[in-house]
């Protein structure tokens, strides 16, 4: 195959990967505390898919190799939801859960109570406090969660009893760069990066997080990479238009005496 059909397929791998990622952060415009992605490319320079009669740079061929993929952490916009269990960080914290994968990490703060009386997740996972698992009586009222995440409510038959439940447990790392999406809003800490307790990151009770996922750039990089895609199918379509004129002239010239 010729340099200029592997230097092009290689740059059609490269946006089809990067269509993925787009496609995905806009099916999950709407998904509670999700972080957009970015894909990372870079050059790759070969030394041995190259014309011999070329010397120096003009002989390595560039070609498009896919790097990563980068997360966006910034903050979403803040939406009020009137839910007394609902929470959204302010900051860079993370809510700490507990799932059958293991502690985790996320931002999605649409929260219930589940048949046993366990703060949970929409997904079923344990919320984490600084002390384990947040459960509630059947009797507590009147849920009231801080800015520090403090949870106290009202209990017995008249809710006069003041008490507290936990308190949610944030953290935040050293190197967020480290952290590798386990789900549609869940996060794994890898290559030992170790949750830092937050002392900066606040609650805001009865809101949840949306997505930091921007539709109409989403949608304006999905058009530029699928134009980028049909010009790469165009000019490797006129490589072999090229070729196989050349086959069809060099077939009519006749044989040598």
């Amino acid at each position: 195959m010729e340099n200029a059909s592997l230097v092009g397929l290689s740059r059609q791998v490269a946006l089809e990967r990067e269509l993925a990622v787009i496609a995905n952060n806009i099916a999950n415009l709407n998904t509670t505390g999700f972080k957009g992605d970015g894909a990372i490319f870079e050059e790759f320079l070969s030394t041995d898919a190259r014309a011999g009669s070329l010397s120096g740079k003009d002989a390595r061929i560039s070609f498009v190799q896919d790097r990563a993929t980068w997360h966006d952490l910034s903050q979403g916009p803040i939406q009020q939801t009137g839910n007394p269990l609902d929470v959204a960080v302010q900051g860079n914290g993370f809510l700490v859960v507990q799932t059958a994968r293991g502690e985790r990490y996320t931002r999605n703060g649409s929260l219930q109570i589940n048949a046993t009386g366990q703060l949970v997740t929409s997904d079923g996972d344990q919320v984490l406090g600084d002390a384990g698992p947040i459960t509630f009586q059947t009797t507590d009222q009147k849920i009231s969660i801080s800015a520090e995440g403090t949870i106290s409510v009202k209990e017995g038959a008249n809710g006069a009893v003041s008490s507290l439940r936990g308190k949610l447990r944030l953290v935040t790392f050293a190197n967020a760069a480290n952290l590798q999406k386990d789900g549609s809003s869940t996060f794994a800490a890898k290559n030992n990066e170790q949750p830092i307790a937050d002392q900066k990151s606040h609650i805001i009770q009865g809101a949840v997080e949306k997505s930091n996922v921007r539709g109409v750039v989403e949608i304006t990089r999905m058009i530029e990479v699928t134009r980028s895609y049909q010009t790469v199918a165009n000019l490797l379509q006129q490589q072999s238009d090229l070729r196989q004129n050349a086959i069809d002239k060099l077939a009519e010239m006749p044989a040598a005496a």
